[in-house]
């Protein structure tokens, strides 16, 4: 059944929680509740706060309870900073080992969504930062055929995993990666060739970037069409042409220089219907995010509700 602007579940993230992985269960519950209270019937579960591949069947079954006593679904469970290609070959397995759980953990606790990525753990320039993407960060090598193919074996084995799961896997884009441009990321996800396997076209994590990016619209159009979830996020951009410094900080995603009203219509265009993350770094990161989700809903109705008029039914917009 299509989607409706009501129904699509926009989840929040908690990138702006403590790591929770060894609290009580009061505590997941309060921070549900807090999620609630700000209208949000959906969470995505980022890593950084818990992460379900780790916790053992009693706690995942504490989660699952705590989560329906919140009444909260999940949009997916992201994982973050675990690259399967980490030039530390024991870290590497060892994240793809944590990528399988994850998957299997997502299966127990009815999630259809992994997210995953190959950014790596921050470095001491970019934790002592204001904002971490002021400084680079590691890098993946470019022309590398060996480490690209191993990139697409190791995550061809995690989509078959969660194939078997009925449980999409979204590769989401970041600087230096080889998810780190549209055309780099289209190449990996069609590498892969699976189906289930599709892009999280996180493009905030881009244009955020103090040097020359590709156009947000561009990138949207090429990765948008194997995009499965999407983590939604905006920045305010600018750069002075005498010095050539740039300037970035978070913004709401109405206000930020991609414009997610003609982004959504692309995604439309492109028959996206993946689940959506709104994000958002500094301040108080919840409550941006639950202003993003009203914004995001706001298009969607218009939009659908256009869709459907053209069809021969009643608008909703």
């Amino acid at each position: 059944m299509p989607r409706t602007a009501e129904d699509w579940p926009i989840g929040a993230a908690l990138l702006q929680f403590p790591e929770a992985q060894n609290a009580p269960v009061s505590h997941w519950s309060s921070v549900f509740r807090e999620v609630a209270a700000e209208g949000f019937d959906h969470v995505d579960l980022t890593d950084s706060w818990v992460r379900p591949g780790d916790l053992n069947a009693g706690r995942r079954a504490e989660l699952a309870r705590v989560l329906k006593e919140s009444e909260l679904g999940v949009t997916a469970i992201s994982t973050i900073r675990r690259s399967v290609i980490d030039p530390d070959e024991q870290a590497a397995r060892a994240h793809l080992a944590y990528l399988l759980r994850t998957v299997d953990a997502a299966a127990e606790l009815g999630v259809t969504v992994v997210s995953a990525g190959l950014h790596r753990e921050l470095t001491a320039a970019q934790k002592a930062a204001t904002w971490f993407w002021h400084e680079p960060g590691a890098s993946d090598p470019v022309g590398d055929a060996r480490v690209w193919d191993l990139a697409v074996t190791r995550f061809r084995e995690v989509g078959e995993r969660a194939a078997r799961h009925g449980i999409q896997l979204s590769l989401e884009m970041y600087e230096d990666t080889y998810l780190g441009t549209a055309d780099s990321a289209v190449s990996l996800v069609t590498d892969i060739g699976l189906p289930n396997v599709g892009l999280n076209p996180d493009i905030g994590n881009l244009v955020r970037l103090h040097r020359p990016v590709e156009d947000w619209e561009q990138m949207l159009a090429k990765t948008l069409p194997h995009a499965n979830y999407w983590h939604i996020k905006n920045y305010y951009r600018d750069r002075d042409p005498a010095t050539g410094a740039y300037f970035t900080v978070p913004a709401p995603a109405v206000s930020g220089l991609i414009s997610y009203r003609r982004a959504l219509t692309l995604a439309l265009d492109a028959g996206f219907e993946g689940p959506i993350c709104v994000e958002h770094y500094g301040g108080d990161g919840l409550g941006v995010s639950a202003v993003n989700r009203d914004y995001l809903r706001g298009i969607l109705r218009v939009r659908l509700g256009e869709r459907k008029g053209s069809e021969g039914g009643v608008s909703e917009g």
